[in-house]
């Protein structure tokens, strides 16, 4: 079996994993299914000898962590850490109307406002590498599906911003689960120019 059609297979059960781990079932099927991924792109790669692929691959799955990193560490420093003092303080804060909402949320807002922002900003450097990494792919094997997929998840990366880049993720995730079963069994034969 050539690694083409093990990145075919590997790349196609795992996309099919985290697509229902990350949107349905989160936990031991989306990490699962991120390292089949991972193998499947590491094959391709190394299968056509293009370096790249991998390096991109490797750098969204980096500023994804990043962006988590992020988000999370500036929550909870808003919040005080993970102590409960925050959530006492809300049993005993006197919230009767807006003012006195902005007033005691007001200081939490602007920190989650910059946590978001900040998030957002790793995450779309993030959905660069994996465009990058997928048009790389589909330029050596010829499934141009790779390239769609690339591109719609960018393109959901930044309109996550206004709610509906969650719904174009998932597209672009199913793409994908489709160009990896759509691999051929050898790199094709490209013509000199």
């Amino acid at each position: 079996m050539s690694r083409l059609s093990e990145a075919k297979i590997l790349g196609g059960i795992g996309a099919i994993l985290m697509l229902l781990g990350g949107f349905f079932l989160p936990g031991l099927g989306a990490i699962l299914g991120l390292i089949l991924v991972f193998i499947a792109v590491k094959y391709i790669s190394e299968e056509t000898k293009d370096k790249t692929i991998f390096d991109n691959y490797l750098f969204h799955f980096i500023y994804i962590v990043i962006a988590i990193v992020a988000v999370v560490t500036i929550f909870f420093y808003s919040i005080g850490g993970f102590e409960l003092t925050f959530f006492k303080m809300i049993e005993n804060a006197e919230i009767s109307d807006f003012s006195s909402f902005l007033d005691f949320f007001g200081p939490y807002l602007i920190w989650w406002a910059v946590a978001l922002i900040v998030g957002y900003i790793f995450i779309i450097i993030s959905s660069w590498y994996y465009k990058k990494c997928y048009y790389s792919i589909a330029e050596h094997t010829d499934v141009q599906l790779f390239r769609t997929t690339g591109l719609i998840f960018f393109i959901g990366a930044i309109t996550m911003i206004i709610g509906v880049g969650l719904i174009v993720i998932m597209v672009a995730k199913i793409l994908e689960i489709i160009a990896f079963f759509r691999l051929p069994e050898k790199l094709p034969n490209k013509k000199s120019k």
